[in-house]
């Protein structure tokens, strides 16, 4: 009994101790490419984990990480310094400790079982391209400017509310940086350009998180298994009545 006791105690207190060293990190700009960029090096800085990101509308954008306090700090600190390089930096915040009842009703803990689950995709391991433009059309024509100039793929597109929207393509690095370039004139003769952004190298955590064309899924290929290859079937041969085979002569011995 009192072994079950220090058992179950030594439990609660791993666990408390586990959860007093989760925080949370969140930081806020008004662009979607601003928002993966700071995303990036928020990662790259600090041992944390992109939970996802939060579109309110207006072109907020959220990202939210989680980890260790000091790693979570040091996260959020790089982020809202990436954010107002851009210019786009809105608000930050980290909370250690968080309450459970707020993992569960705000999008945060939940979005951890909602990623790609490890499902890959053929664009990755490639370079990420983000031009953002406020208006469709100039978005449309950015990305087709972007297709024919380079040997990129249209990953997918976003939207944030406040008529800005985002075309995301994939590539080598090189071609990347071209298609980008043409990109930022076709939108700029069209309509407005609002932001882009060149990612070299994403991290995986980043490109579970980033929107995906359903064509670009890799479907999971069935398990081929070897298909046993069934005998020929032998000719049936009567085996003859014993009882009616004629009985061969006996000799007879002196």
């Amino acid at each position: 009994m009192d072994a079950n006791r220090r058992n179950s105690g030594h439990s609660e207190r791993s666990n408390q101790t586990d959860f007093r060293d989760m925080a949370l990190g969140l930081v806020s700009t008004q662009s979607f490419p601003a928002i993966v960029g700071t995303a990036d090096m928020m990662l790259k800085s600090a041992g944390v984990h992109l939970v996802g990101y939060e579109k309110i509308g207006g072109g907020h954008c959220t990202a939210i990480v989680r980890g260790k306090i000091s790693e979570v700090r040091l996260a959020v600190e790089t982020g809202e310094q990436t954010a107002k390089q851009f210019g786009q930096f809105i608000s930050s915040l980290v909370i250690p400790r968080p309450f459970p009842n707020l993992e569960l009703v705000l999008p945060i803990s939940s979005r951890l079982s909602n990623l790609t689950n490890g499902a890959g995709h053929r664009l990755s391991n490639q370079a990420v391209g983000l031009l953002e433009t406020r208006g469709f059309p100039a978005m449309v024509g950015a990305a087709d400017a972007m297709l024919k100039a380079a040997d990129v793929s249209l990953m997918s597109y976003e939207r944030i509310g406040a008529g800005l929207c985002t075309v995301i393509i994939r590539g080598p690095v090189s071609d990347v940086a071209m298609a980008i370039e043409a990109g930022m004139f076709e939108a700029e003769r069209i309509g407005e350009l609002n932001a882009v952004m060149v990612i070299p190298r994403p991290l995986e955590d980043l490109d579970q998180t980033l929107p995906l064309a359903s064509c670009w899924l890799e479907q999971r290929q069935p398990l081929r298994v070897p298909i046993s290859v069934k005998e020929q079937e032998k000719e049936l041969v009567e085996i003859p009545d014993l009882q009616k085979l004629p009985t061969p002569a006996q000799e007879e011995y002196l």
